[in-house]
């Protein structure tokens, strides 16, 4: 079976994590900072938080931003739902704005429009969620004037898009954002096994989302109540999380980061070969802005509805482990049974869904393999 993704794992990336696991500290040591300095300094960033996963980066992301009961959080229906449920963990709601059909990302036109409404009726939004769904970035100055004048904060899931670049700088720099959230499952540009950060320029978002990754507890004398007993002392001032991120994730993390460049200059190659031998079949191809760089996390194509299933489950007995990125979370049962949402709501991110198919892209994908996806998608196009 041909994935649809999968990790690359070196022989480097082994000597690190085995070197790491025969250090003094397989938690809470040196490679989680050295891991988030590096990543500073690919991104551009200040500021960077390294947790277990990128789903616990947006929890602590919502919370180091105020949310909580009584506010709202928008995000787009076409994503994972931790993208969304992060707001729930705080006690917030959570609402969704359409995506655009050409780049499967959040409407600028629909969120302006959906912005404009909120505010007559007094329900604007706390903090908007715009994802980079398949490392294509979102038009994020756009997003940013948009909060400027409506007063919301940014999150911004790249859970997609690590070494992906935006009007000439990296994603995650937080130049139009508050913070920015990463993902390193293994399915990801880069892995640390399981894991995520979130970046930030902000030092007081830095050091709150630092103490709710553990356990809400500082060390620092300044951020005490009262003097501390001694130099063992620690206090809880905040209610945090065991999110910590462990030594060997970081190892990994940092061994895999030295080759992130490279993995997507692969995919980019892989793209545009799937581009060439695609372009005469009747799928649709994923849109990618010229003027910025996608981490092409994923290659979705698009097939007639009526014959998407079939096609998939053709794919799938011929060995092509292709995949389904996103059913919309609008339509799952838990959030039409517990906030009313219902199919229809936001029809182009079901007409993107009724279409997609994501085809195998990774680093280690050979190009006959490629060429074997290809020729079994034809004829899984003229049986269906």
């Amino acid at each position: 079976m041909i994935p649809y993704g999968k990790q690359t794992i070196s022989e480097a990336d082994i000597a690190t994590v085995v070197a790491t696991l025969k250090s003094p500290y397989l938690t809470q040591g040196n490679k989680v900072p050295e891991f988030e300095q590096a990543l500073t300094q690919y991104c551009g960033a200040k500021y960077a938080v390294a947790v277990n996963s990128a789903t616990s980066a947006l929890h602590i992301a919502c919370l180091a931003l105020g949310l909580g009961t009584g506010d709202v959080l928008w995000t787009t229906p076409t994503t994972f739902v931790a993208s969304a449920n992060c707001a729930l963990y705080c006690g917030a709601s959570v609402d969704f704005v359409d995506i655009d059909p050409k780049t499967f990302n959040i409407s600028i036109q629909h969120l302006a429009e959906k912005l404009a409404q909120a505010k007559i009726a007094g329900c604007l939004p706390k903090i908007v969620v715009p994802v980079h769904l398949c490392g294509e970035p979102c038009d994020m100055a756009a997003i940013k004037q948009l909060a400027d004048e409506y007063g919301f904060k940014i999150i911004e899931d790249a859970s997609h898009a690590i070494g992906a670049s935006y009007r000439g700088g990296k994603v995650g720099n937080c130049e139009f954002s508050d913070i920015t959230v990463f993902s390193f499952h293994p399915v990801k540009i880069i892995t640390t096994a399981e894991g995520g950060l979130a970046s930030t320029n902000n030092a007081d978002l830095a050091n709150k989302m630092a103490r709710l990754r553990s356990h809400g507890i500082t060390r620092e004398s300044s951020e005490m109540v009262g003097e501390p007993d001694g130099s063992w002392y620690y206090q809880q001032i905040d209610l945090g999380y065991n999110y910590r991120m462990t030594e060997m994730q970081a190892a990994l993390g940092l061994s895999q980061l030295s080759r992130l460049d490279e993995f997507v200059a692969r995919r980019h190659v892989l793209a545009a070969q799937y581009d060439d031998l695609l372009a005469d079949l009747p799928v649709g191809l994923p849109f990618r802005q010229p003027e910025n760089v996608s981490a092409l996390h994923l290659y979705p194509v698009l097939v007639a509805p009526e014959k998407r299933r079939q096609v998939f489950d053709y794919l799938r007995q011929n060995g092509i482990g292709v995949n389904v990125h996103y059913i919309p979370v609008h339509t799952q049962p838990y959030y039409r049974e517990q906030f009313g949402f219902a199919h229809g709501d936001f029809p182009n991110a079901e007409h993107y869904y009724a279409q997609a198919i994501s085809l195998p892209l990774y680093f280690d994908l050979s190009d006959d393999e490629q060429k074997q996806v290809v020729e079994t998608l034809k004829r899984a196009l003229q049986v269906a």
